[in-house]
């Protein structure tokens, strides 16, 4: 019968049950699964043995919310995720821009505030890196970037830029400005960007098709596909990609929602829609609404007034009454909305527009999401369940790393802080979760942020732990099983992601999307401690 056998396997069936025995895979499809004897009987001497040798085999992982094209470049660029230093930092900076001067712009990504005083660099730093041309640099979270003065002065900015909605400069006691852009400010300094080259999102694309694959991932939600200030629109890339047959990997284009436009835009969206139609692995039903900012830069909307900020709550980009009208468009045209929400205000500003939507539409079936809640009120945390929205959460953020204790905590007041990435509560009040890992906010490896969801603490693999993120769990409490945070990267994931009857589970009839491990973590240990040795999409190995 040819095909591939994967025999002596620990293999994992969903809500935290596993099974010994063998996958059967023939023509892209499990074809059966069983004890290894039985399985045994339908190979023949042209059937492939992959031997797991006891370990754990799984569903291929969904990661539904990460940035593949940010994390691409930043591979091919100045990637600074290596290293937790200003020092090192620096010492990258500068060598890069030394080996490439012929580039007009110098790129780069994933430094963390809390390496430098106050949390911010500023752009005297970086002039004293590179002085002689532009300099932009992402951080981790890409809620800002860091430019030098020669970037400033070529995109026109100067100290008396006013403030754009959902954005801010930062500027030192003079006002003059630091070189730090937040959020939509980032959009002052893009026609500087060099985004315009040929084949660059393609080669993005590419390699983080390559990074993901490598950490078992063989679907992806692409959570900004459009002009936006997070990137260049990927659109175009992806759809080249899969006519040439170089991507392999499901896709769900998340197209972004233009703050400074309104609900005309939905025509765009259903043309793009029809266009990834007759593709092979695209879809294009997902929009990506960003409610708020983040809590590290006090742009994160809040129901109590920042702790060291007494005058700030944060912004809600979108006004709620606006926001309301847009979910409810949407959600009619069979949109599904995947918000943006990290403070309590912005979680209950989603939840209130998806509840509106399901009032004015009646059942459309919608399956929205709301991304990140880091903090969620308890009075809140029911009407997940009750709406049918999915939390999209961040598992391998919901540790006490310098981040969080330096430049988080100090702002959230007692109450809020005790709602800290409520993942145990959200599963108690019957929330669905679905995984994602914001890459390159954060390390793309889903086995790391399962880790962390059923620990809160950080991997021991992982070069960004500190000490006290490694001894001192967040809010334990609310930890989740680890077949809990399996079923988020697989089958809850699939079906948000409107998967359900082609794959995330281990079944006959479905995608052979299939990760083999190199140990056995049914018993729930050693999960940061395990690598991926093989990937599987519709049975081909990636």
């Amino acid at each position: 019968m040819t095909g591939t056998c994967i025999r002596n396997a620990r293999l994992y069936l969903g809500a935290g049950r596993w099974e010994s025995g063998s996958l059967f895979v023939r023509d892209g499809r499990i074809a059966a699964r069983g004890v290894d004897g039985a399985i045994a009987q339908l190979c023949d001497d042209a059937t492939e043995i992959v031997d797991a040798r006891g370990a754990s085999v799984l569903p291929g992982f969904h990661d539904t919310h990460t940035h593949p094209v940010l994390g691409g470049i930043a591979l091919l660029g100045i990637d600074l995720t290596p290293v937790h230093d200003a020092d090192a930092y620096h010492r990258l900076i500068r060598a890069y821009a030394a080996a490439h001067p012929e580039l007009e712009v110098i790129e780069g990504s994933g430094w963390y505030g809390d390496v430098y005083p106050g949390g911010t660099p500023t752009r005297w730093m970086l002039d004293e890196l590179v002085p002689d041309r532009p300099a932009i640099l992402t951080s981790h979270d890409a809620h800002g970037v860091w430019v030098n003065s020669a970037a400033l002065a070529a995109a026109g900015v100067a100290d008396d830029v006013p403030d754009p909605a959902g954005g801010r400069f930062v500027r030192d006691e003079r006002g003059r400005l630091t070189g730090l852009l937040l959020d939509a400010a980032q959009a002052a300094i893009a026609g500087i960007r060099p985004t315009a080259r040929a084949g660059l999102v393609e080669d993005g694309i590419r390699a983080a098709q390559e990074r993901l694959h490598a950490v078992g991932i063989t679907s992806w939600h692409d959570a900004a596909v459009g002009p936006s200030e997070l990137g260049p629109d990927s659109f175009d890339a992806y759809l080249a990609l899969d006519a040439s047959g170089e991507l392999r990997t499901r896709v769900a284009l998340c197209q972004w929602w233009d703050r400074e436009r309104g609900l005309e835009q939905i025509a765009g969206f259903e043309e793009r829609r029809e266009r990834v139609r007759g593709t092979r692995r695209l879809r294009a039903r997902i929009v990506k609404v960003m409610q708020d900012g983040v809590i590290e830069n006090r742009t994160a909307a809040m129901l109590e007034p920042y702790r060291d900020d007494p005058g700030n709550r944060g912004e809600s980009f979108i006004e709620p009454a606006r926001l309301n009208e847009l979910v409810a468009a949407l959600d009619a045209r069979g949109f599904d909305v995947h918000l943006h929400a990290v403070g309590d205000r912005a979680v209950r500003e989603c939840l209130d527009a998806v509840q509106h939507a399901r009032e004015v539409n009646g059942p459309t079936g919608g399956r929205h999401q709301i991304a990140h809640v880091d903090i969620v009120a308890p009075g809140d945390l029911p009407r997940f369940a009750a709406l049918d929205v999915t939390a999209n959460v961040q598992m391998l953020w919901a540790r006490l790393d310098a981040e969080v204790v330096e430049r988080k905590l100090p702002g959230i007041r007692a109450g809020a802080a005790r709602s800290h990435f409520p993942f145990g509560s959200l599963l108690a009040h019957g929330a669905r979760l679905a995984g994602g890992s914001d890459w390159p906010v954060s390390d793309p490896n889903p086995l790391w942020a399962i880790h962390t969801g059923a620990t809160r603490l950080a991997p021991s693999t992982d070069p960004h732990a500190t000490p006290t993120s490694l001894t001192e769990p967040m809010l334990p409490g609310e930890a989740i099983a680890v077949g809990a945070g399996l079923d988020a990267y697989t089958g809850a994931a699939a079906w948000v992601g409107r998967l359900e009857n082609e794959t995330g589970t281990l079944a006959p009839g479905f995608a052979a999307d299939v990760v083999i491990l190199d140990r056995d973590i049914s018993s729930g240990e050693g999960l940061d401690l395990a690598n991926v040795v093989a990937t599987y999409l519709d049975g081909e190995r990636l």
